[in-house]
């Protein structure tokens, strides 16, 4: 065997064994948000807002509760590591036992940082109610394999946040839609959400976590329902005002970061810039391989299939993977693995300040 081609042989091995290393020893996700990365938990709710009926899951199989065709951005970053199975959600009677020892997904549709949020929807999680609902999963493993175990197993495990959009969706911007004034200015309401968003990322922390990936808000005012309900006035673009409001609250943000990771030793909190790589999506969309930047796959009434929710009804594109939006307010499965793969191996202009490849390898 020549030399090129052992050290060709040599890297295969060392890469499969990296692989069933993962495999064998893979983190535990515990995944907190709002419809972006719900994996079923409002199923089990009273709620005005749910995805477990047609055509939400058509490339799925069938509908589980997410609010898309496929795959959340979660889901994807979950297969890009191995992961042979789907967070289940906190909610699922069968989430019980050894199940946990693997992660639990508690995101909410409708939920918020705010526990008014989502209040239009009626029954809702949000995040402190999340961080309740972890809290007694925390209790559930440490009584299953004792304090010590646990202890590790939180440390090493993966954390994921996805929550901000309903705060301005289903909250502040809810008084414009009917032409209402909002109660208070825009950086008032931004400082309430951080002041809120601070003690809650705190508390994971105290609960055991230290790997504590959080997302900040996407280009909400893309989204077809932000512009069929602002098209007299926004025209076919985005809707600035609401991406500006996405924006100061990402900058808020970051700093929000910065001061967690100096402040709570051993923590590795990360700030997913996701507002820029979906904003990429939506103006450089045929580079992407998308034909329809604008408007939801899953549509029945208004310009961009932004007035109605996605539900049985609704007429549903051919070929999903042309489409950035799924529905009025979320990516199809072909935006949530640009997202996913950007966060798994981007620079830190896509997550700060390491990628989670990096966060992954320093959890096992």
């Amino acid at each position: 065997m020549g030399s090129l081609s052992l050290y060709f042989h040599v890297l295969v091995v060392l890469q499969c064994y990296v692989v069933l290393c993962l495999a064998k020893d893979l983190p535990a996700m515990f995944i907190f948000g709002d419809s972006l990365v719900e994996a079923g938990n409002n199923n089990y709710i009273v709620s005005l807002s749910k995805a477990n009926y047609a055509p939400n899951g058509i490339d799925f199989g069938k509908p589980t509760g997410r609010y898309t065709n496929k795959r959340t951005i979660v889901d994807v970053i979950g297969q890009e590591f191995g992961y042979d199975y789907y967070i289940p959600p906190y909610l699922d009677p069968t989430t019980v036992g050894d199940v946990v020892l693997k992660g639990v997904n508690y995101a909410s549709g409708g939920g918020g940082i705010l526990n008014r949020t989502g209040y239009i929807f009626g029954g809702r999680i949000n995040m402190d109610a999340q961080i309740d609902n972890f809290a007694n999963t925390r209790q559930d493993i440490i009584s299953s394999i004792g304090s010590v175990a646990a202890s590790k197993l939180l440390e090493k495990a993966f954390v994921g946040i996805i929550m901000g959009s309903n705060d301005f969706l289903d909250n502040y911007l809810v008084p414009a839609i009917v032409g209402m004034p909002a109660e208070t200015s825009p950086e008032e309401f931004v400082d309430s959400l951080i002041t809120t968003f601070r003690p809650q990322l705190t508390r994971l922390y105290h609960l055991g976590t230290r790997k504590i990936v959080v997302s900040n808000v996407g280009p909400i005012g893309c989204t077809p329902y932000q512009r069929d309900f602002n098209q007299p006035k926004a025209g076919d673009s985005c809707v600035e005002s609401s991406n500006h409001l996405a924006r100061l609250f990402n900058t808020k943000l970051k700093s929000l970061i910065i001061e967690l990771n100096s402040n709570l030793p051993g923590s590795k909190y990360l700030y997913a810039n996701v507002y820029d790589t979906f904003n990429d999506v939506v103006i450089n969309y045929k580079s992407y391989g998308f034909e329809n930047p604008s408007s939801g796959c899953c549509h029945l009434a208004g310009k961009y299939g932004g007035i109605v929710p996605c539900g049985p009804p609704s007429n549903v594109c051919p070929d999903r993977s042309k489409y950035v939006f799924w529905d009025a307010y979320h990516p199809s499965d072909a935006s949530n693995v640009i997202i996913a793969r950007k966060l798994v191996n981007g620079d830190t202009n896509a997550i700060y300040p390491m990628n989670l490849r990096q966060l992954f390898l320093s959890s096992v």
